[in-house]
């Protein structure tokens, strides 16, 4: 499986982006998305999760109401829709696919995409 991130700017404090992650290859093999970021010096943290085979959908507190975490299973792609963007967000946004679970751990990932810079001003 390979991802390509995309949808990464800079943007103000408040403003919106919508990050797309499209997946090719062994699609089939993906049980759920998830999106990480990591900002300078800090560690890799999650952000949301998508379970392609049930739908559920998880998040990290401080994103809950502001992040929305889809997919359009027609073009194998997932997203991850920021709103309310905070200057706390900026980080250099992951995607990552695993074929097993749906976890919060970046370990358990078994594929990953090669990170979309956010960067919001304030």
């Amino acid at each position: 499986v390979q991802l390509q991130a995309s949808g990464g700017g800079v943007v103000q404090s408040g403003g919106s982006l919508r990050l797309s992650c499209a997946s090719s290859g062994s699609t089939y093999s993906i049980y759920a998305m998830g999106w990480f970021r990591q900002a300078p010096g800090k560690e890799r943290e999650f952000v949301a999760a998508d379970n392609w085979k049930t739908g559920n959908t998880y998040y990290t507190d401080a994103v809950k109401g502001r992040f929305t975490i889809s997919r359009d299973n027609a073009k194998n792609t997932g997203y991850l829709q920021l709103n309310g963007l905070k200057p706390e967000d900026t980080a250099v946004y992951y995607c990552a696919a695993d074929r097993t679970a749906l976890t919060s751990y970046w370990r358990d990932y078994d594929y990953w995409g090669q990170g979309t810079l956010v960067t919001v001003s304030s």
